[in-house]
């Protein structure tokens, strides 16, 4: 088991540095399309749809991934905003009341739609503007992960969301954000985007809690779903580890919201 992880961890590194580092950027464009897709169908597989469903729904949302970039490329900051509003206000509402996707289809494909086009289109929006950006906001998410993980295991007593995800812990939270504090300084100071994100120290480190507390929340989200759909993993795709959307659920919160602050930094 331990090989079957590492093995797909090398090819997942492996295949995200050709993504980043050696495609052309349509092709990565492409590239981010076809994880979106995948996560599509594994969002179908949590709704309880048959394969047919799932396969039309993965290439509908590559459609409206095609239309975004050919056609309508203005609507991305609106999108990112209207999924910002949604991590940010509805999903707290959801954890209080445990909402499910089950009883309403058109609900959960349009809910499957907004929490991983906008992921698609932030990391589009991300990459245009440096490889490098896209990886740091990336690694922040992973570097939250890490540290809670670690400070969870190491002083965890108070849970989080038991009902949700019982291995989270409060203090699994404040090590994530003491780590990214740590990475932000660090990627600020010493990575090639060194100065080049002109915002003040105070403000940034707002920035970075509110993106740690989302990331939080993306992962406690489809933890909840997978709950409610009686499933451990979202698919079984990545030998090891689960499915596309176990590996990215932290993503589809951050990174949308990372890609907006961007755009009100640069506008």
């Amino acid at each position: 088991m331990l090989k079957t992880r590492v093995t797909t961890a090398l090819l997942l590194v492996a295949g995200l540095a050709l993504i980043l580092f050696a495609l052309p950027p349509l092709a990565a464009v492409l590239g981010f399309a076809a994880i979106a897709a995948l996560a599509a169908w594994e969002w179908g597989g949590l709704m309880r749809q048959d394969q047919p469903a799932r396969f039309m729904y993965a290439f509908v949302l590559l459609l409206f991934c095609w239309q975004l970039t050919v056609g309508a490329p203005q609507l991305v900051p609106v999108l990112l905003g209207v999924s910002a509003a949604f991590w940010i206000l509805v999903v707290p509402l959801w954890f209080r009341f445990k909402w499910t996707l089950a009883g309403n289809d058109f609900f959960g494909y349009l809910l499957g739609a907004l929490v991983i086009l906008p992921t698609w289109a932030a990391m589009v929006a991300l990459h245009a503007v440096s490889t490098w950006l896209l990886l740091a906001a990336m690694a922040l998410v992973w570097v939250a992960d890490i540290s809670a993980y670690f400070a969870g295991r190491a002083f965890g007593k108070h849970k989080l969301a038991p009902t949700i995800s019982p291995g989270k812990t409060w203090e699994g939270v404040a090590g994530a954000v003491v780590g990214v504090m740590i990475y932000g300084g660090v990627v600020l100071s010493w990575s090639p985007l060194a100065g080049q994100v002109p915002l003040p120290v105070p403000l940034l480190v707002l920035l970075l809690i509110l993106l740690t507390a989302v990331s939080v929340m993306g992962d406690l989200f489809e933890s909840l779903l997978k709950r409610q759909a009686g499933v451990k993993d979202s698919s079984n795709l990545l030998p090891g580890h689960g499915g596309v959307l176990d590996r990215i659920d932290a993503l589809t919160s951050a990174l949308p919201l990372a890609a907006l602050i961007l755009y009100f930094v640069r506008t």
